[in-house]
């Protein structure tokens, strides 16, 4: 059992941990041995039974409130993380915000908060942690991103913009902070399943969902949070300590099947090719 343990004695801070996928991969850092402060801006239900989970499986958990719209919210919680955990090992920057709207129809108002949680939040939260990661010369930082930084869907220019940016900010600290011991990596996720799924999309359910993705994704499924929470572990271990400044995809196939395909599972009955090489 020890040797599953991969992340025992580490002192991590998730962000966006009420819920979904930071929920979960709060709760699998503690299986894999770490202490864990959570984070949630609104409800402290989730947050707050997954403490007394964590706590439970013998490690040291508490959640704090932040409203990501306001750095000196974001800068506290950082300091009040490390009050707490007495240094910090990992951050995994998973809180944010989606929305759609057509381009033409956003307002200043959305376009600001959307930034403000999903890029400006997660930058000034990361600049307050990495001196404490500096004394160490050790540290691993996982940013959450999404399969709209790298795919165009309508109605999403704004939330793909701020992906997009987490995209190319991860990029650029993993060089500068790599000679200083801190590996900083991203996640860009496809369909997850998520609780939000259930309040926004109307008369969304489970049989349909299956159903859905397993016309759509050519892995048959669609994600489950645990899926994304087993790949943040990973890369904060030591089993990733040569693994710099990339954004992994999990998704399932989504982003390597070609839009153009609509038949992925069976032979095509076009033959391109025919009369340039044999037996076509």
């Amino acid at each position: 059992m020890s040797g599953l343990r991969k992340l025992a004695g580490k002192k991590a801070l998730v962000t966006g941990s009420g819920t979904g996928i930071g929920r979960e991969i709060a709760l699998e850092f503690a299986r894999q041995g770490a202490d864990v402060v959570l984070h949630y801006a609104h409800s402290d239900a989730g947050a707050t039974s997954a403490v007394n989970e964590i706590r439970e499986m013998g490690r040291n958990a508490a959640a704090f409130r932040a409203d990501f719209d306001v750095v000196d919210e974001v800068v506290a919680l950082g300091e009040s993380a490390l009050e707490f955990l007495g240094g910090l090992d990992c951050l995994v920057n998973n809180a944010g915000i989606t929305f759609n709207k057509p381009f033409l129809k956003v307002t200043r108002e959305q376009f600001d908060r959307m930034y403000h949680v999903n890029i400006r939040a997660q930058f000034f939260l990361t600049q307050r942690l990495v001196p404490e990661m500096e004394k160490h010369r050790a540290g691993a930082i996982c940013n959450l991103t999404s399969i709209h930084g790298v795919q165009g869907a309508p109605e999403h220019s704004v939330y793909a913009g701020t992906k997009g940016a987490i995209i190319a900010y991860t990029r650029s600290l993993a060089v500068e902070l790599a000679h200083k011991g801190i590996r900083v990596n991203a996640i860009a996720p496809g369909w997850v399943t998520v609780e939000n799924y259930y309040t926004v999309l109307p008369g969304f359910n489970e049989e349909d969902a299956k159903r859905d993705a397993a016309a759509k994704v050519p892995i048959g499924r669609s994600g489950i949070p645990l899926d994304i929470a087993k790949l943040a572990a990973f890369l904060c271990s030591e089993d990733a300590g040569y693994i710099v400044g990339q954004t992994i995809v999990a998704d399932g196939g989504t982003t390597s099947l070609m839009s153009l395909i609509s038949d992925f599972r069976n032979e095509s009955s076009a033959r391109f090719g025919k009369g340039y090489l044999p037996d076509v």
